[in-house]
């Protein structure tokens, strides 16, 4: 039987990462939808849809993580109220109209880098006739950079004051806007104008704007939001926007260099021919949709972390780190299951006719994999929520680039074990990454800390 402190933990880990899951699960079908409606238009459109929304998920997901320490920030502010501190009502408020100011300022940027790498990517050997296939639909996605980055901001609010209802419905609903609205804009249906592929850059745009001002509307009317939500970013305090940049840059560097990393990782597997890239793809695929609920599991950790820090509760933070862990072994042990008891069924989906057998191989091999890599996600969020970004990073770029990247290199080459290598040095670098951050969230929380926290990491 588990004692009523791990019931506690779990139902309160339960009520913050089951609807951040969904949500996160509900975003890779919106994405889903974009690219089922670009292979509809044909292979160019496809190829030059897929070019696109590649330079823009690179931004967006940078520009998230800058604004990713915000729920921490307020989780740990809205603990010190209830724990009794004074003013903690305007400082929650202040971090609203930092977040704000800060995803602004990225989002403007951002939508100007969106451009010009769209037009500088021709330079790097793709080919002209997608690059330029690919400019109307990079010009239409950069705008709804900004109202996506502030949409993450009111997010990070209500997440961190535990309100993430909302989330779950209004993402749910944007699928469906975003569908009708990419299909209207590629053929000019109803009133609508007719734009081709650049109308699914165009629908993007409209339904990160409507997500965000129906997030905005639902907590306005939230009693428990409404008196905190101050849209003035123009009041931000200095202090707070530095604050919250020094936090959210190493947490955006994070993301970028995961993503450059597996980006590597698809190139090594390409040399392997055009099967082992498509084994590659679907297994990969498949590990991105289970990843969801490590993100969930993170984010709610993470702010878990953040409350009982401010409350000065180092063994209740641990605590909470361990029931994270334990709901990820549980989750990722039953996702395993199925992919080692019907491995081809799983696979099906994704091949015309029969599995390749690279393809079960790598299957088996993230059935591993995947134990690793939620537990390295959950790591980065305990770091987060003990306001140690930096240290996050410097853990991720250590296990990525190299402990993971040569190893790939490694047991694919050196070895002789090619596509399958290249997965166990994924497996390698995400272990040592896993093991390198719960490592030091543990020596961080070794000793009783104060309530206003604990001290900076070095």
């Amino acid at each position: 039987m588990f004692s009523s402190p791990w019931l506690r933990d779990t139902r309160a880990l339960a009520a913050l990462a089951v609807p951040l899951a969904l949500t996160q699960l509900a975003q890779v079908a919106l994405t889903t939808t974009d690219t089922v409606l670009l292979g509809l238009l044909g292979t160019q459109a496809l190829a030059a849809g897929g070019l696109a929304m590649v330079i823009f998920n690179q931004l967006r997901t940078m520009g998230v993580g800058l604004v990713t320490a915000v729920g921490n920030q307020v989780a740990a502010t809205a603990a010190r109220g209830e724990g009794g501190a004074a003013g903690t009502d305007a400082e929650i408020r202040d971090l609203v109209r930092g977040a704000l100011a800060l995803s602004t300022l990225a989002g403007l940027a951002g939508a100007v880098l969106i451009v010009l790498v769209g037009e500088a990517v021709g330079r790097l050997g793709q080919d002209p006739a997608v690059v330029d296939a690919a400019r109307p639909m990079v010009w239409a996605l950069a705008p709804g950079l900004v109202p996506c980055l502030w949409f993450q901001a009111i997010r990070q609010f209500t997440v961190g004051m535990r309100r993430p209802q909302a989330l779950l419905r209004i993402t749910l609903a944007s699928i469906v806007v975003n569908a009708v609205l990419d299909w209207g804009l590629i053929h000019g249906t109803w009133v609508l104008p007719e734009l081709g592929m650049a109308g699914i850059g165009v629908g993007t745009s409209l339904v990160y704007l409507l997500s965000l001002l129906a997030l905005y509307a639902s907590a306005r009317r939230d009693p428990a939001l409404a008196p905190l939500l101050d849209a003035r970013m123009w009041r931000a305090r200095p202090a707070t926007l530095r604050r919250l940049t020094r936090l959210g840059v190493p947490i955006a560097a994070t993301y970028g260099s995961e993503a450059g990393f597996f980006s590597v990782v698809a190139l090594l597997v390409g040399a392997f021919g055009a099967t082992a890239l498509a084994a590659h793809t679907a297994v990969n695929q498949l590990v991105y949709v289970v990843f969801q609920v490590s993100v969930g599991l993170s984010h709610a950790a993470s702010l878990g972390v953040s409350r009982e820090i401010a409350l000065g509760r180092a063994d209740a933070a641990r605590r909470v780190a361990r029931t994270a862990l334990a709901c990820a072994v549980l989750v990722m042990a039953l996702v395993g299951a199925v992919y080692l008891a019907a491995p081809r069924l799983v696979l099906a989906p994704f091949f015309e006719g029969d599995v390749p057998g690279v393809a079960v191989t790598l299957l088996a091999v993230a059935a591993l994999l995947q134990f690793f890599d939620c537990a390295q996600n959950i790591g980065v969020g305990l770091l987060r929520g003990l306001d140690d970004t930096g240290g996050g990073f410097r853990m991720t770029l250590v296990g990525y680039w190299l402990v993971g990247l040569p190893a790939a290199w490694l047991l694919a080459r050196p070895l002789s074990l090619d596509t399958p290598g290249v997965w166990l040095g994924l497996v390698t670098g995400l272990a040592a990454t896993a093991g390198l951050l719960l490592r030091r969230f543990l020596r961080r929380t070794a000793k009783p800390v104060a309530a206003e926290g604990l001290p900076s990491a070095p």
